[in-house]
């Protein structure tokens, strides 16, 4: 493997801040989009400046390998690269940026692992264009068939098939790949936090418990349509309404049961301002503590609006294996431990198996998924030597 002169946060950084930027602030990286492939084409030039090997996965999934993958057993960190709608700069590409500098670090001290060690940016995590979460770990390891997801069609009714021919990937290859899922040994995913918790700790970083339970449902609401001028009121079958009783109801039973709920997503058909809407389509993310009290959550907001709720996402509860978990506290000589309600791909492998662990980096701001999210330099370079910490304790045995 070529030596590497060491990169700097700065001028990575600075490499990703123009792409996917939107004119009304924060970012618009959506999967298997002219910023997505930018992107890419970013993450596969800094491995090849490495002299990492790169490989793209059957879902889309990039990865750059230090060592022999095919050894098994590997040492992954990473992230994401794409974004949610207006989406900050931290929310993913902090973790792949933070995976190259600390590999840097590594490679400066001129000694192969003991177990091969991998960089790696998966595909389509905030699902912002597909509406699915975690989009590239939940297909590479089978949780989202392959059959579904090519069907999925973005607001402009381009389905995820067809997006995938337009920049030349085969829709009959993309799918789960076990070979690849295989030869991770332990994942340790860094992110900065998407709220105040290290903030209040007065703490740079801090080691993931658990991520709560969490889950997307799409509800349709259905009236007749008509004018706006001449329809009297009492004549109105106008879903709009039953759309402002689900807003209140998601409130309401969020507080009931101790949870959060959001409607952040609705779709008006015909969309127009002069005439009363045929049809409205809303979307709720619920998340609690514990999975019961997401369903039950989701069933109440049903039940007050008389519509049934559709699944379209779900993650159950996961508790980050404690073994891991500590290994990386002892590593970090104590840092503090808390749980998040943000969803990520580590939740999605430690679901099906794989020892996963994170590590969170402080957001002043407490914002995330908007453009006021943030972390501060040095708090950046300080989640760089904890991650490099994390992966020669755990790549040198």
């Amino acid at each position: 493997m070529a030596r590497h002169a060491q990169g700097t946060f700065e001028a990575m950084w600075g490499d990703l801040a123009g792409i996917g930027r939107a004119s009304a602030g924060g970012y618009r990286r959506f999967v298997w989009s002219d910023a997505d492939m930018t992107l890419r084409e970013w993450f596969v030039d800094q491995a090849n400046a490495r002299g990492m090997g790169v490989n793209e996965d059957r879902a889309g999934n990039l990865w750059a390998w230090w060592g022999d993958p095919t050894a098994g057993n590997a040492v992954v960190t990473g992230s994401h690269l794409d974004s949610v709608p207006s989406g900050g700069a931290f929310d993913g590409p902090l973790g792949v940026v933070s995976g190259f500098l600390a590999v840097d670090r590594l490679l400066a001290a001129g000694r192969m692992p003991d177990r091969p060690i991998a960089v790696v940016a998966f595909s389509d995590e905030e699902g912002g264009r597909y509406g699915i979460a975690c989009g590239g770990s939940r297909l590479l390891t089978g949780v989202l068939p392959a059959e579904k997801a090519l069907l999925l069609a973005d607001d402009d009714g381009v389905t995820q098939r067809d997006a995938l021919r337009r920049v030349g990937r085969d829709p009959a290859w993309f799918g789960a790949d076990a070979e690849v899922l295989d030869v991770v040994g332990t994942f340790v995913e860094l992110h900065v936090e998407q709220g105040r918790g290290l903030v209040d700790l007065d703490a740079p970083v801090g080691v993931a418990s658990a991520i709560r339970g969490h889950g997307r449902w799409r509800f349709d609401l259905v009236g007749r349509p008509d004018h706006a001028g001449t329809t009297r009121l009492e004549d109105r079958d106008d879903p709009m309404l039953a759309q402002a009783r689900l807003v209140l109801a998601a409130r309401e039973a969020a507080q009931r049961h101790g949870a959060v709920a959001t409607v952040g997503k609705i779709r008006v058909e015909p969309n127009a301002v002069n005439a009363i809407p045929s049809r409205v389509q809303a979307w709720v993310d619920a998340r609690a503590d514990d999975d019961e009290t997401v369903r039950a959550v989701v069933a109440d907001i049903a039940a007050s609006v008389g519509v049934r709720a559709s699944e379209e996402s779900w993650t159950a509860r996961v508790d980050f294996a404690p073994g891991l978990r500590d290994r990386l506290v002892t590593a970090l000589d104590g840092v503090p431990v808390l749980p998040t309600g943000a969803g990520h791909d580590a939740g999605i492998l430690a679901s099906v198996g794989v020892p996963s662990a994170m590590l969170f980096v402080r957001n002043p701001s407490g914002v995330s998924h908007a453009p006021d999210e943030f972390a501060e330099r040095d708090d950046c370079l300080a989640g760089v030597d904890a991650l490099t910490t994390v992966l020669r304790d755990l790549a040198w045995e």
